[in-house]
């Protein structure tokens, strides 16, 4: 299983360039990746394989796969359907767009894994991860046109609808998991107990995740507009994968929780007036994808109907019914595909004679659409006829509940026979005229043998599982068996005279009638079943107002007033919640020492110069001398590691506000300096006791041993080093610090997009290639740059300075990069001083200077550490280690000695990357480039208030 799961992974990866170099022809070789896992299937079909790797235990998250019937039955349509599709897009797509083709073939073949990860996944939380991959996967498939406005449109609907169904089924999965004490779904079908309250809250929840996937009324809305999509997607995501995904899940929950209170409710209302409202809306739509799309939300109606009823005889039925529904309306689709791309629509009003012109087409159609119809001997036959008898044999419904879900079923069976001879005939039945009806096209281009093969290949199947019935019950037999009852029936072509039979009958026959009458069945007659849609829009402009009345009313735009917001909430939650709960009691020092109280009045001092200080620089320079101050009380706890990284970057902060200030006048304008305001005294005043009280309350609620006690233990232990922070960050807590880093490289590119509204990257200027730049070759220069620079804005003592220290900050950055596992130090601190390294070479030499210290583009150094750490992450997984995990190699070398290494130290890499590339970023950003628009250098210009003689 992990094998499969890997092949298409990799498929996916190497999809793109395998198209851009073989065309659509490499369609066929992605091909062969399903193909041989659908072997995998066939030669493991109900093996009860299990595979369980340890990856995060800790929150449940562990890869635990097992692959049983109903794994096997979802598998093989979800591999062999794909398999097919893609050699189908080698007809369907051209080549005249390779890139995005390639695209396009990565992100299927990536949904057919994700598809079987996610039937074979025993653990809920895993399940719910290739959940919500399937629908980012549908959004970015239904969106390929993404030019279309249509497209986007349906893209983002299916999003919504099932990203938000999905939320709601991980809020159940959750509160299942927490109430079993188990999230193993093999283990909490047989600990859960249906009859409880919370189990049947968190039931629904999963339920709307299941039926918002399924497209079930009153969520059916997007799939009908997914079909702007390409018609491979919609052959297979919305016809044998990703739609059968909440089917799939019911049919799994069933055995366990068909005897829950609000199972049958749901499911059997929802499942009958989906087959109904969506068969009717089948008959009046005009679009031959319409009529598909329709048709299949009306037999996922049915399909959930019958894995939902909770009985043997019906869950082999809905089997039976799954498997052919995947088999025939795949194959309808794909014959829709090849219609459009050679008769150039699919209006069937505008279609005529396209039978006598595609003879192997229509017959394969008529094929696929008697078994979606019913009719014998397909296996959609079998499967109906077995359907109608599981409901009249069903022992777990009460007579009336039984007589009004049989009648809906028939009336939902007669409308899909109305629409299947209507998909017929207006495909390709040969039509005359009506007067002010639009002219059918004759045009035909002749699809070739390998596009008609996958949907022949299809039809064909239908037609031999239908005969070979006796087979496929041994083969979907062992699921019916895993729910609660009686053994169920044989599935049979022929199971004698009754009244599944007599039922059948009188389908087919009103299914006729209601054919003949389909004209008199518009649009216009029924206009409310249309009305899902206009509600979804409705909706989403109702939520678009609230959010601009509630931003209205709180962002208004005024700095002063969003920080008020923040900080009154900051103070009144946390502060109510202390007063109505329970409280510890608090015992404080004072200080430890005199010397804290010093540097505490020193901050306090510098704090309130700020708020009256009117020249900007000198506000800075104040704020920055509490933020020193708060490392020095770091040094005096005895915390160096915290207190370096603390000056570090309150010393690069205070250059980065330097930089900005450059475009600001050095005193506040007398219109815009504010007297002193009472209120906001308060506020301030309010908020730092509110997070002093807090954290002293939270000290003092301890009833355990503090974990710190045995950090500097652990962080030898197991990550190898004597610095218990840096082996936090990189190693113990490394989950955080990837999220951290992750933010930073976010931050560096919104900065830098700010400022570069045209083009976010770019290499920085070189000297060589600025106008009058000519160095002498007989004498080399330690800043090359810095003669670039107009003589007013250059300073000998800065460029001297900066020759003697720049090497021995960076030796200084390298030597704590490599000394921070064991001491004070890191990649953090490493390319902090990095970074201060290039600030001194560029206020030494300007802009041009940058770039000869370190001729590299920021937005490489920024993605290079973030590839390394995400690839630390990730690496250890495939030694069978869980995520981060660290590997400490020991080795002896001659004339070096005892080397101690530790696989943290390639995240250690990753983190100092991606600070130097922040710096850079900056300095490219709020210096080179304000360089470049105001014509300064990296100073500020002095203007000499005398005039000049």
């Amino acid at each position: 299983m992990l094998a499969v799961l890997l092949a298409h992974a990799a498929a996916a990866f190497f999809a793109p360039p395998c198209v851009r170099a073989l065309g659509r022809r490499g369609f066929y070789l992605l091909a062969l990746v399903p193909a041989a896992s659908l072997g995998w299937v066939i030669a493991n079909w109900n093996s009860g394989r299990e595979l369980r790797v340890s990856w995060a235990p800790g929150i449940h998250m562990n890869l635990d796969l097992r692959f049983d019937s109903l794994a096997s039955i979802m598998s093989a349509l979800v591999l062999g359907v794909g398999a097919l599709i893609l050699v189908y897009c080698a007809s369907y797509f051209d080549d005249d767009d390779r890139q995005r083709l390639g695209i396009f073939a990565g992100y299927l073949v990536a949904f057919a894994g994700t598809m079987f990860g996610l039937v074979t996944s025993d653990n809920m939380l895993l399940l719910f991860t290739f959940w919500e991959a399937t629908t980012v996967l549908s959004f970015l498939l239904v969106g390929h046109h993404a030019e279309q406005s249509a497209g986007r449109r349906a893209a983002l609907q299916a999003l919504l609808v099932t990203g938000a169904g999905g939320l709601a089924m991980l809020v159940g999965i959750i509160l299942l998991g927490q109430r079993c004490d188990t999230y193993l779904l093999s283990e909490v079908l047989t600990r859960v107990d249906p009859a409880d309250w919370s189990t049947g809250v968190a039931l629904v929840l999963i339920l709307i995740g299941a039926l918002s996937k399924s497209a079930i009324v009153p969520l059916h809305f997007w799939l009908p507009g997914a079909m702007t999509a390409p018609t491979p997607v919609s052959a297979y995501l919305h016809a044998a994968a990703m739609v059968k995904a909440g089917i799939y899940l019911i049919a799994r929950l069933a055995p366990a929780f068909s005897t829950a209170a609000p199972w049958h409710p749901i499911i059997l209302t929802l499942g009958v007036g989906s087959m109904l409202l969506a068969g009717l809306r089948a008959l009046q739509v005009t679009d031959l994808k319409l009529v598909l799309a329709f048709g299949t939300v009306s037999q996922l109606g049915f399909l959930i109907t019958l894995v939902g009823m909770g009985t043997p005889d019906a869950a082999l039925a809905g089997a039976a019914l799954i498997v052919a529904h995947a088999m025939f309306k795949a194959c309808l689709f794909m014959v829709v595909g090849i219609i459009d791309h050679s008769a150039g629509t699919r209006d069937l009003r505008r279609l005529s004679g396209v039978g006598r012109q595609a003879p192997v087409l229509c017959v394969t159609a008529i094929l696929a659409g008697a078994s979606m119809a019913g009719i014998p001997p397909l296996l959609g036959f079998v499967g109906k006829e077995s359907a109608l008898g599981a409901i009249l044999d069903a022992d777990n419904l009460t007579a009336p509940a039984k007589v009004m879900l049989g009648t809906g079923v028939v009336i939902g069976s007669m409308l899909t026979v109305g629409y299947s001879l209507r998909f017929l005939w207006g495909a390709f039945g040969s039509k005359s005229v009506a007067v002010g009806a639009p002219e059918p096209r004759l045009e035909w281009h002749r699809p070739s043998a390998l596009f008609l093969a996958p949907p022949a290949l299809l039809a064909v199947l239908s037609l031999a599982t239908g005969l070979a019935a006796p087979w496929m019950d041994r083969l979907l037999r062992p699921y019916a068996a895993t729910l609660p009852g009686p053994e169920p029936t044989h599935l049979a072509l022929w199971h004698g005279f009754g009244h599944p039979l007599t039922l059948t009958m009188v389908v087919i026959a009103c299914g006729l009638v209601l054919f003949e009458i389909r004209d008199r069945i518009g649009e216009t007659t029924s206009p409310w079943l249309g009305n899902a849609d206009r509600v979804y829009d409705k909706t989403l402009r109702a939520m678009d107002q609230l959010s601009l009345r509630m931003t209205g009313a709180i962002q208004r735009g005024s700095l002063p007033l969003n920080q008020a917001l923040i900080l009154v909430t900051l103070i009144a939650l946390p502060t109510a919640m202390l007063a109505v709960g329970a409280r510890a009691r608090v015992g404080l020092r004072l200080w430890d020492s005199p010397m804290q109280l010093v540097i505490a009045l020193i901050m306090i001092a510098m704090a309130i110069g700020a708020t009256v200080m009117r020249n900007r620089l000198a506000g800075v320079l104040l704020v920055g001398v509490t933020g020193y101050g708060c490392g020095v009380l770091f040094a005096l706890h005895g915390a160096p590691d915290l207190a370096l990284t603390q000056f570090l970057v309150e010393t690069l902060t205070l250059v980065i506000f330097v930089l900005v200030l450059r475009k600001f006048p050095a005193e506040i304008e007398p219109d815009r300096a504010t007297a002193f305001k009472a209120r906001r005294a308060i506020l301030a005043a309010l908020a730092g006791a509110a997070v002093a009280v807090l954290g002293a309350f939270a000290t003092a609620a301890r009833t355990t041993e503090p974990i710190w006690h045995g950090i500097p233990a652990y962080a030898y232990d197991f990550g190898g080093g004597k610095n218990a922070v840096n082996v936090l960050l990189v190693d113990i807590r490394a989950w955080d610090t990837l999220g951290e880093i992750s933010v930073l490289v976010v931050a560096a590119t919104g900065v830098a997009s700010l400022m570069f509204r045209s083009r976010r990257f770019g290499t920085l200027p070189r000297a060589a290639d600025a106008p009058g730049y000519d160095p002498d070759p007989d004498r080399p220069a330690w800043l090359p740059a810095a003669t670039l620079l107009p003589a007013r804005h250059r300073s000998m003592v800065l460029a001297m300075t900066t020759r003697l220290v720049f090497p021995t900050i960076m030796v200084l950055s390298v030597y704590f990069f490599f000394a921070g596992h064991n001491a004070p130090g890191g990649g953090f601190a490493g390319g902090l001083t990095a970074g201060l390294a290039l600030v001194l070479r560029y206020l030494a030499g300007g802009r041009y200077e940058l770039a000869e210290a370190l001729p590299v583009e920021a937005g490489h150094l920024l993605g290079a550490g973030l590839t390394l750490s995400a690839g630390t992450a990730t690496g250890s997984l495939l030694l069978g280690a869980p995520p981060l995990s660290s590997a400490i190699v020991e080795v002896t070398l001659p004339l070096v000695g005892h080397v101690k290494f530790v696989t943290a130290m390639l995240f250690d890499l990753g983190v100092y990357l991606i600070v130097v590339g922040l710096v850079l970023d900056v300095l490219r950003s709020l210096g080179a480039r304000l360089d470049t628009e105001t014509n300064t250098g990296p100073l500020p210009t002095v203007r000499s208030t005398r005039r000049e003689r």
